[in-house]
């Protein structure tokens, strides 16, 4: 029947977006982080007096 045609169409798009979303949200959070010990260290900076500038 052509007159269901539109419902079929919009069954698959809500299931596609729903692969979709989950797919990029396993491939967010299955990434993990290395974390750089660097940054973790405050680094000690010279400081600027900003009434001289």
């Amino acid at each position: 029947m052509p007159q269901m045609a539109p419902l079929n169409w919009l069954s698959l798009l809500v299931y596609f977006i729903m692969i979709f979303m989950t797919l990029n949200s396993f491939n967010f959070y299955m990434f993990l982080y290395q974390q750089n010990p660097n940054k973790l260290t405050p680094k000690f900076k010279t400081k600027i007096n900003w009434k001289c500038l």
